[in-house]
């Protein structure tokens, strides 16, 4: 089933450089941007009573690539993110190592442009 765009946990957004992000916001859908699952348990109509739309266009949605039915796509995304996960809590202690670096010295790390003039 491809993305469900009526459903309220869908979300779609492009930057200025053209690239368009389409993903389920409870991230249920491992096969997004191009599918969400078949009997999805959390799919709710989007309640849009009282809004006026003008003219939008969506972007078509990207070609599936090889592998996607066999599972393959999936296990590859999954290794990806095992992979951000396991490296996260290294970048959050050398974020929080070059605060405290920042913090200890007086200019909290920048350099002061402008001094006053001794009179």
């Amino acid at each position: 089933m491809p993305m469900r765009q009526e459903c309220k946990h869908f979300e779609s957004r492009t930057y200025p450089n053209g690239e368009t992000v389409r993903k389920c916001d409870l991230d249920l859908a491992p096969d997004a941007p191009w599918r969400c699952p078949q009997a999805c348990n959390a799919f709710e109509h989007r309640m849009d009573a009282g809004w006026t739309y003008g003219v939008m266009v969506a972007p078509p949605p990207p070609v599936e690539p090889p592998g996607l039915d066999d599972g393959s796509a999936a296990a590859l995304l999954d290794e990806a993110e095992d992979f951000l996960n396991s490296v996260g809590e290294q970048v959050l202690a050398e974020v929080r190592h070059e605060q405290a670096q920042r913090a200890g010295h007086p200019a909290g790390g920048r350099k002061r442009l402008f001094r006053r003039k001794e009179r």
